[in-house]
């Protein structure tokens, strides 16, 4: 995974830190992935149930009062 060894990385204080610096890297560009915002605006507009049909008016009031009455 480290395109150099490990002892060299570590014997200067700012090596370490670029190393550090590009493994947040990685870890941030992973977790986020490539999701398009065109994606996650549509999947936003639509509610869904659990099993990913859409729910109705009627569905989501019922919800509302479930928890209103909690």
């Amino acid at each position: 995974m480290i395109p150099m060894r490990t002892s060299s990385v570590f014997k200067s204080r700012w090596m370490a830190l670029i190393w550090a610096a590009g493994f947040l890297w990685f870890a941030y560009d992973f977790a986020v992935g490539s999701d398009s915002s065109e994606t996650t605006e549509v999947a936003a507009s639509q509610t869904t149930d659990v099993s990913g049909a859409p729910t109705t008016s009627d569905e989501q009031n019922q919800v509302a009062a479930a928890i209103a009455n909690l």
